[in-house]
């Protein structure tokens, strides 16, 4: 089955979805990356596009979606904002990719050293910036109150702000909301190693179908 296809979309697991990008990190930390042939995928996607998974990263140089889960044209919508935070327009993209395309993994990627985070811990306040980083605050909170810290020690503010992030998509987003419940999305937490290249999947949310009573334990 034609891998840019409605129909391969259709019998896609979202478990399955998950171990896609979980193989193609693998290669890309081990320089085992696909020949990609961009012809090839420009021809396959120029009567319409079937991504199956929608990325929601730091806009951080180094944080390529495409690159580091070593995926093509046409394989994952890209959404990037600096510290992958939420607000209307990236939850109505995210909606998008999930109603009415059929992705069928959502990933939520922070990364280490991460400049966002520094900026919201050190109280930056300038411009635009000051209000992008209030959203990122709770994270340092959360990250205060864990009694155990669960996450690499110096980077887990970063952790605890894609646990929150999810938990926004989640809490903001009835129609990601449904489609997580029913099994038909899975929802993944990731973090992304600057100086290795590897992708920690630290929550994974994609092997069976969530009650809504238990979406709040869920993330």
């Amino acid at each position: 089955m034609r891998k840019h296809s409605k129909e391969y979309l259709e019998t896609l697991t979202p478990a399955k979805a998950y171990e896609l990008l979980v193989e193609g990190n693998n290669r890309f930390v081990n320089n085992l990356s696909k020949d990609h042939d961009h012809l090839e995928m420009i021809n396959e996607t120029r009567e319409g596009q079937f991504p199956f998974g929608v990325v929601l990263s730091c806009m951080d140089s180094r944080t390529s979606a495409e690159l580091i889960f070593d995926q093509g044209l046409g394989d994952l919508f890209s959404i990037r904002v600096a510290g992958n935070i939420v607000n209307d327009s990236i939850l109505g993209s995210l909606e998008y990719a999930v109603k009415y395309v059929g992705s069928k993994v959502l990933v939520v990627l922070g990364h280490t050293a991460c400049g966002a985070i520094k900026s919201a811990q050190a109280d930056v306040k300038d411009g635009h910036i000051t209000g992008l980083l209030s959203a990122i605050k709770p994270a340092i909170s959360k990250a205060m109150l864990k009694s155990k810290d669960q996450h690499c020690f110096k980077d887990n503010v970063a952790y605890a702000n894609v646990e929150n992030s999810m938990e926004e998509i989640l809490h903001r987003s009835e129609i990601i909301k449904d489609y997580f419940s029913r099994g038909e999305i899975g929802i993944v937490g990731a973090m992304y190693n600057v100086e290795t290249g590897e992708v920690d999947f630290f929550k994974n949310l994609t092997t069976q179908p969530v009650q809504k009573k238990q979406l709040t334990e869920a993330v």
